[in-house]
């Protein structure tokens, strides 16, 4: 594994307690951060940061939640005293159905969660991250952003939402050391399938050209170098992790 130099930086994940999140968390952590765990499941955020081992910690963060977000901040702050990279990897794929019949409560929770939440999350770290001259977002979006996904138009929506968040964010920090990009993955095989129907899993595998999902390892470690110092000048940028999926 080609290490990248993240000593003495610290790093807040959201959704770190598993899958890409996780993944994430411990590539950073080998690379010498410090790496904060938000998530809303404490118990196995807890669990993943003694895995980690150092210095990592665990903290509840409900991302949909402004005043969640701005307490988890301060209190990461209060034991950090900076933050240089945030991965915004919280988020929920919720059931498949077409538009007609998508429950209207269901829609509305998943852009709260994929797109209110990775905004909450970017707002909470701008201004510190202005202030400081450096830091590095890495949104996590998806190739269904793109592309959109049939019998998952919210997940879809939110996630191309996240492109256009990322693209003006990046765009207003531009004039500091602070680079915000995102990355389109095709799916990865985590608990996020348990939302799924197996036809709408299916559906995924058949569009991907390499003939297999992403793996974690793969997604972490993109997202590392997005996240690294040797990433100074690339910004508002989509970053393709799709096995050859998408068109553009």
């Amino acid at each position: 594994m080609h290490k990248l130099d993240f000593s003495g930086q610290v790093a807040v994940i959201t959704g770190g307690a598993q899958g890409i999140g996780a993944a994430v968390a411990r590539r950073l952590a080998e690379s010498g951060a410090r790496v904060a765990l938000w998530d809303m499941d404490q118990v196995l955020a807890a669990s993943t940061a003694l895995d980690i081992g150092g210095q990592a910690f665990a903290l509840h963060v409900d991302v949909s939640d402004w005043e969640s977000v701005s307490t988890a901040y301060k209190e990461t702050i209060a034991l950090c005293q900076r933050v240089d990279v945030l991965v915004n990897s919280a988020g929920i794929a919720g059931s498949n159905a077409p538009v007609a019949d998508y429950s209207v409560e269901e829609f509305r929770r998943i852009v709260e969660i994929n797109l209110l939440g990775t905004f909450h999350v970017n707002r909470a770290f701008a201004s510190a991250m202005r202030a400081q001259n450096y830091g590095r977002i890495v949104n996590i979006a998806s190739v269904a952003g793109k592309e959109g996904n049939p019998n998952a138009s919210a997940y879809s929506a939110s996630k191309a939402g996240v492109i256009g968040l990322t693209k003006s964010l990046g765009k207003e920090l531009a004039d500091v050391n602070v680079s915000v990009n995102c990355v389109t993955p095709a799916a990865a095989r985590t608990r996020i399938f348990d939302q799924m129907s197996q036809e709408h899993i299916d559906y995924m595998l058949s569009k991907i050209p390499r003939a297999r999902f992403l793996e974690l390892d793969e997604a972490a470690s993109m997202i590392a170098w997005l996240a690294s110092a040797e990433n100074s000048f690339t910004t508002a940028g989509v970053f393709d992790l799709s096995g050859g999926r998408a068109t553009y």
